[in-house]
């Protein structure tokens, strides 16, 4: 559990990039799980990615739950790496079963089926900064760290 909450309670980039990841994903979370934002709300959205999406019931609600609870621990730097680590999973998802079909580029004037991957590869690449790093300056997972005995860290 060290390695994971391990993290520099001074690292600025570790908390920019999951403030960043965090805070654009929260309100497509909350779109899924509440409704709000426009979304469909949580029995929408399970009917939607059990049905049309052809997911199973559980990648459903782990898509929901990720989106909305991962950013949110995001956020606060609680559990970093493990968030991160689903993120990493939803957005390789997403990429492979939904939007690499449609080429890179987003689908900006319309003209495509649907959007291409590159926002997603923007986002797991602060996926992976997030893994890496931790949760950095300003995170719970810092403040847990920091009150390990030092010896308990190695």
């Amino acid at each position: 559990m060290n390695k994971l909450l391990a993290t520099n309670e001074n690292n600025w980039p570790a908390l920019i990039a999951r403030l960043a990841l965090g805070i654009v994903i929260l309100p497509h979370g909350a779109q899924k799980l509440f409704g709000l934002f426009g979304g469909y709300g949580f029995s929408g959205t399970m009917g939607f990615l059990t049905t049309q999406a052809g997911l199973p019931y559980v990648f459903a609600l782990l898509v929901i739950l990720i989106e909305f609870f991962g950013s949110l621990f995001l956020i606060f730097g609680f559990l970093t790496r493990i968030a991160a680590i689903g993120f990493a999973g939803l957005f390789l998802g997403v990429i492979t079963t939904v939007h690499l079909q449609n080429g890179f580029f987003m689908n900006w004037n319309g003209t495509q089926k649907g959007e291409g991957i590159e926002y997603f590869v923007f986002l797991f690449g602060l996926t992976i900064i997030t893994l890496i790093l931790g949760g950095g300056k300003g995170s719970v997972d810092a403040a847990i760290y920091n009150r390990i005995p030092a010896k308990a860290n190695n």
